[in-house]
């Protein structure tokens, strides 16, 4: 029983009014994205509408996070685009339900933790591309396509009426909150261009434009395929990118919403829930997905702070399928064009720009390599990845240059080389550098106290040093070195001199 209550989130106060009102507003906002995207990739409307239901409501019930939102997000879809076209919709639901799977054992290993590892100039950089791509989007919603297929701006009265619409929304999702947050601005901002539009009677771009979206509940279907290891190297790698683009938008938006409300998620509980979600997306037709930023900032700014709201926009979602078409596609675009625009706006990290003179050139670096690769080749996967990996390089590069070596001379005669900083595979050429074989004293001592063993690359230097002591014909000795990095060494010409009760021991490598 407590674990249901815990579940729910039953134990805590919950705003039932924030949460009914946010999660039909989050409903309002989703449905058009997940039309969008599922046109965009070849597939029926409904197929999207599904994912959109099915995603929220297993994520809402199981996830690590309360107030985030999933659904058919176009991350996940876009990467899943060729396996479509190439072998059908069939291949799609079996990649979708593998993807679950993976998703399901990073959770069940507790990978999800790696999420930590993105530093905080490849988040801004991701949410800037992200906040630049769902602007973008929006702006296709001001062309019109003809019988050809082909597609051109709006011009005249269709023009003028999209953008003073649009702009009518924008505005009161601005002012709106300064009156009174007693109700989501984007929802009062929807029911208003609504009514306009109703009252004026102006023609003007609406839901239906896009797609009908009536239809029934979502049926078990299992994928159409042979179920052959032909077949598993097909889907084998398509379902593996979009288990990790899956994994890395939902763990982001996570750690983004950990900030926004200064509460702790659970990433491996996440993942998990995720590869359910997918899971049940393949079996059931939907076109899988995962967390969606824009969504779970509206869902925020609605005041949702509990697991009701997206259980409840998933559920509309629902019944408008089933009930609602009618009335949901006669909204304006408009106005669901101008609440994305505001979610845009507020996505993108002004911060960033504010402090960017305060940052270190290479962490600008970093986030505008990940704007840029998020908005020119829409794989988030790819772009966080690239950035993870230069930040990774340029902390390497700084590391290196941070060895030193203190040297002095005992009254024996001894030479001690005292090193300073970490040793591995970026700093051994600096450290090699250090020493002066030719002068030194038949005897050496190289002190470790202060210095760490890392990698593989840092005791092959040790090694080869040691032997460059030996053909000299002087003994190297070396102190304050980890017993297991100790027992690595493999020359026996070297003499080592080792405190074992002063020496930390570094797991280097596994001991055989």
């Amino acid at each position: 029983m407590k674990n249901t209550i815990s579940l729910f989130d039953f134990s805590k106060k919950i705003n039932y009014k924030n949460e009914l009102l946010a999660g039909f507003t989050v409903a309002m906002t989703m449905i058009p994205e997940s039309l969008s995207f599922a046109i965009l990739a070849g597939l029926s409307p409904l197929t999207g509408l599904y994912a959109a239901f099915m995603m929220g409501i297993v994520t809402a019930v199981l996830g690590g996070r309360p107030g985030m939102v999933s659904g058919g997000a176009g991350a996940t879809i876009v990467v899943l685009i060729a396996l479509i076209k190439s072998h059908g919709i069939e291949y799609l639901f079996a990649a979708v339900a593998l993807a679950g799977l993976f998703q399901i054992l990073v959770g069940v290993f507790k990978l999800g933790k790696f999420v930590r590892l993105i530093p905080q100039p490849v988040m801004y950089g991701f949410l800037n591309g992200l906040a630049i791509i769902i602007f973008m989007a929006q702006l296709e919603q001001f062309k019109i396509t003809d019988s050809t297929g082909v597609s051109n701006w709006l011009q005249g009265v269709p023009l003028y009426s999209m953008a003073g619409l649009t702009a009518l929304t924008i505005a009161i999702v601005y002012f709106f909150p300064k009156i009174t947050k007693a109700v989501p601005a984007s929802l009062v901002a929807i029911i208003i261009v609504f009514a306009v539009v109703l009252g004026f009677n102006i023609p003007t771009k609406t839901v239906a434009d896009i797609a009908h979206i009536s239809g029934n509940l979502p049926t078990f279907h299992s994928p159409q395929i042979p179920f052959t290891l032909e077949t598993l190297q097909i889907i084998f790698p398509y379902a593996l990118v979009m288990a990790g683009v899956g994994l890395i938008e939902s763990l982001l938006t996570l750690s983004m919403v950990d900030e926004i409300t200064n509460s702790k998620g659970n990433a491996n509980k996440e993942s998990v829930a995720q590869g359910i979600a997918n899971i049940t997306n393949g079996f059931f037709g939907g076109m899988g997905g995962c967390a969606m930023v824009a969504q779970t900032l509206v869902n925020l700014n609605a005041g949702s702070r509990a697991r009701l709201s997206g259980i409840i926009g998933s559920v509309m979602i629902l019944i408008i399928i089933l009930f609602g078409a009618p009335f949901i596609e006669k909204i304006p675009m408009a106005a669901l064009v101008g609440v994305m625009m505001m979610v845009a706006i507020g996505t993108f990290q002004w911060v960033s720009i504010r402090i960017a003179n305060k940052m270190p050139k290479s962490d600008i670096f970093v986030g505008i390599t990940v704007a840029l690769i998020t908005v020119i080749l829409h794989n988030l996967a790819l772009a966080v990845l690239v950035g993870v990996v230069i930040a990774a390089l340029v902390f390497a590069w700084d590391n290196a240059k941070r060895i030193r070596a203190k040297k002095s001379i005992d009254e024996n005669g001894v030479k001690h080389y005292e090193i300073y900083g970490p040793l591995f595979f970026g700093s051994v050429t600096a450290f090699m550098d250090k020493f002066d074989l030719m002068d030194d004293p038949e005897e050496v001592v190289v002190d470790f106290k202060e210095s760490r063993i890392v990698d593989m690359s840092a005791i092959d230097a040790l090694d080869k040093l040691s032997k460059r002591y030996s053909q000299q014909n002087k003994k190297l000795y070396l102190r304050h070195l980890s017993e297991d990095c100790r027992k690595m060494l493999k020359n026996a010409e070297a003499v080592i001199e080792v405190n074992i009760q002063e020496d930390p021991t570094y797991k280097v490598m596994p001991e055989k």
